[in-house]
């Protein structure tokens, strides 16, 4: 029923635009128009487009969150019904938003599944059979050749940013709702309609800084956004520029000695220095201008080295290692780290300009106790999907063999200081032995470590500072009244502080 909902919206376009007449649209035309183009430019993720799809869609039952057959049912018919007026530019402006709403919802099948295929498979880009309907498509609703292509280009990089943001970050978490809404608009802007107009090919000035504790997936924040970067389509090839699997480029700085990160990151020639028997291609250079290059552990890398990184982000030029020729980087930079970035600048570690350089957006990464305290029910959705990625589709009722380990083993107050990696290694350990017994010494030591890197940034209330003072001298001494006798305090007192701080393991 939808296609042929679609179809039929989709076969007025072209005659549409030219036989209206020119009494133009009327007020609550132009309202829904208006209404429904920031629908189709709006973030995803944010709980202001589901309520506008529904004033959009009253009558629509089940999951706004997933629109796409409840909106393009409203849409078919209002555009049927304005067949006789004719459009202002403004006006017109806000119908093209509506065909090409109709025009993305009828390819997103197709889309998606040129993603799972591409996704699996390295080298060159994989053809596209229906790219040129598409095109066609676009074009015989009054786009132009150029801008029906543009078009296209952005319809194939909206799904790879939902497929990656939706899929490899789950959670229904406060936190999580926000890391999602936050990646989206580092990709588009928080007006995709800017994006469309100005910044769609200019996205490379702008770095990315995410932070986050060890193991709370910045990495798989990062690969979100380095492989949903805009790709152009190529009609006369019937492909798109560049393969996304393989766009998005990691590198580890802390696991390289200072004297080969330089190489690791802008190549050398065969003999610059002791060692360098062959020429080596950098990821700089091995980056591709449609995609972004990750540099994990920013923090650890030295001032010479943050010097040099700052010059490629003001410049867009590096130089090979004993070379002399200039080479151009096109592609977006994120960078991330576990520590403090305040403590690192504070201690002259980490240079002014160079973060300066860094941050035209941050996102902060949950951890998983945030997330579980703010959805304890983001546990059983984590196990399903570590679960799957072990198991695949013969996971069966491992999930919940999974979680009875954990309910059993598994303090109910557990900070997971791994946080999702170590749930991971959980998950792994429970189907291999069955059990999975937490290092309760080294969830002690990331709390004080935690709470001395809150005290270095100078951010915690009284209450703050007395709570998690509280737990931590609560998991040294055992017991309330020698926290009390510790602290100089009522043991009534004691235990409210050790209580209102769960994180660091207050005991209700």
């Amino acid at each position: 029923m939808l296609l042929v909902v679609l179809e039929v919206a989709w076969n007025v376009g072209g005659p549409y635009i030219e036989c209206m007449s020119s009494s133009g649209l009327g007020s609550a035309d132009r309202e829904f128009l208006a209404a429904l183009s920031d629908v189709a430019f709006g973030n995803p993720f944010t709980p202001e487009r589901v309520a506008l799809i529904r004033r959009l869609a009253p009558d629509a039952p089940g999951d706004l969150s997933q629109d796409r057959e409840a909106l393009a049912r409203v849409v078919a018919p209002k555009l049927r019904a304005l067949a006789g007026a004719h459009p202002g530019a403004a006006e017109r402006h806000l119908l093209e938003s509506a065909f090409a709403y109709v025009a993305y919802h009828r390819y997103v099948p197709m889309l998606d599944a040129h993603i799972e295929r591409q996704a699996q498979q390295a080298g060159a880009p994989l053809s596209v059979p229906f790219g040129e309907d598409a095109v066609r498509d676009l074009v015989q609703s009054g786009f132009t050749e150029e801008r029906a292509v543009k078009f296209f280009s952005f319809f194939f990089q909206l799904r790879r940013a939902f497929y990656f943001i939706e899929r490899t970050l789950a959670g229904k978490s406060a936190s999580m709702e926000e890391l999602r809404r936050a990646l989206w608009n580092n990709m588009f802007t928080h007006d995709m309609r800017t994006y469309e107009a100005a910044l769609w090919n200019r996205m490379e000035d702008f770095a990315t800084l995410l932070f986050g504790e060890t193991g709370t997936g910045k990495g798989s924040a990062a690969a979100a956004i380095g492989r949903s970067e805009f790709i152009p389509y190529l009609p006369g090839e019937r492909r798109f520029a560049a393969n996304f699997a393989e766009s998005f480029i990691a590198i580890n700085l802390s696991q390289f000695p200072e004297t080969l990160i330089e190489s690791e990151l802008f190549g050398h020639r065969k003999g610059s220095f002791t060692g360098a028997i062959d020429h080596h291609q950098g990821v700089f250079e091995r980056c591709s201008a449609h995609g972004a290059l990750f540099l994990d552990e920013i923090g650890e890398v030295g001032v010479p080295v943050q010097i040099k990184l700052l010059q490629v982000l003001q410049e867009r030029t590096f130089t090979t290692l004993g070379g002399r020729d200039k080479k151009r980087f096109s592609g977006r930079v994120i960078a991330a780290t576990n520590r403090p970035i305040a403590e690192l600048r504070q201690g002259g570690r980490f240079r002014e300009d160079f973060y300066y350089r860094l941050c035209s957006d941050v996102i902060h990464v949950p951890t998983l106790r945030q997330r579980l305290r703010e959805s304890p029910a983001e546990l059983a959705e984590l196990v399903e999907l570590l679960v799957g990625r072990t198991a695949g589709a013969s996971g069966g009722d491992l999930p919940g063999l999974v979680l009875e380990a954990l309910e059993r083993d598994v303090p109910r107050d557990y900070a997971w200081p791994g946080n999702v990696r170590e749930l991971e290694q959980a998950v792994r350990r429970i189907l291999l032995t069955g059990a999975y017994r937490p290092d309760t010494r080294t969830e002690e030591a990331n709390g004080e470590e935690r709470l001395l890197a809150r005290l270095r940034q100078g951010n915690l209330t009284a209450d703050e500072l007395l709570s998690a003072y509280s737990a931590m001298l609560y998991k040294r001494l055992g017991s309330y009244a020698a926290v009390a006798q510790r602290m100089q305090l009522d043991p009534r007192t004691s235990r409210k502080y050790v209580i209102a701080n769960p994180e660091e393991g207050g005991r209700k």
